[in-house]
């Protein structure tokens, strides 16, 4: 499989594609993990951006280790994400779960 992306020079449209599609789960998750936990679930996304970022050093795949480093820096972005995330909830613009202070 390797010898195909290799040989079409497709590294790049196979990091890409996967790069969006990455950031682009984030975006509910941080949206969920807010409505059903509220910040406390940052940490959640801490531990897994540490353990991508570790992740990166543990492949020798270019592919891979991109992979790993763009879903640990996505997870990064999400803890900032996630606490602006409640103040739009305190704002109006996006649902409250009910039941919930």
């Amino acid at each position: 499989m390797m010898h195909l992306i290799e040989n079409y020079n497709l590294t790049g449209f196979i990091t890409g594609l996967f790069t969006f599609i990455i950031i682009g789960l984030f975006h509910p998750l941080v949206i969920k993990g807010e409505y059903y936990f509220g910040t406390r679930c940052w940490w959640v996304f801490l531990l897994l951006g540490i353990a991508c970022l570790a992740g990166t050093f543990l492949f020798h795949n270019t592919i891979l280790s991109a992979l790993c480093g763009v879903t640990a820096f996505s997870a990064f972005w999400g803890i900032g994400e996630l606490f602006q995330q409640k103040k739009r909830v305190e704002k109006g613009w996006f649902p409250k779960r009910r039941g919930r202070k």
